[in-house]
């Protein structure tokens, strides 16, 4: 089976949520990308190796988002990415970095995102997102870095 459609969707939600603080972002195209029903979930371990989580709907990211990236240009690119599929679900696993103020900015951070689609209809949708930051782990594993297996 052909995995490459599940992760050009994700692929596309980088696309339309970076970009200078001045540009308004395509926030109908986004929502379009998910499923109704579909939860967003972050995952932050602390330095002291306790956890910090959120969990948001679509619309209610979408809300945070667009405030936050107001505030100064957002950038978000895949760097890496494994996919797995079966019949109508794909995971994939999307190493990402994020650049704010500028494209061309330092990483101001690294993490990893785990994608659950559906299709439907001819269709994928995004149902769940799980995206750890790389700060506080023992970093991201060798397996979801360009070169080492991901792609």
């Amino acid at each position: 089976m052909d995995c490459t459609e599940p992760a050009a969707v994700f692929r596309r939600l980088y696309e339309l949520i970076s970009g200078p603080a001045e540009q308004e972002r395509d926030w109908t195209a986004v929502r379009d990308l998910f499923d109704p029903d579909a939860l967003l979930h972050s995952e932050l371990t602390l330095p002291d190796g306790s956890h910090q989580s959120g969990t948001w709907s679509v619309d209610e990211f979408c809300e945070a988002a667009a405030e936050e990236y107001r505030q100064s240009g957002f950038w978000e690119r895949e760097v890496a990415c494994r996919v797995e599929c079966f019949g109508d679900i794909a995971q994939v696993w999307s190493t990402y970095e994020s650049r704010v103020g500028s494209p061309d900015s330092a990483p101001a951070g690294r993490g990893v995102n785990a994608v659950h689609l559906l299709r439907r209809e001819g269709s994928w949708r995004i149902v769940s997102v799980i995206f750890q930051l790389e700060r506080g782990t023992d970093g991201i594993p060798s397996a979801y870095l360009p070169g080492d297996g991901a792609g």
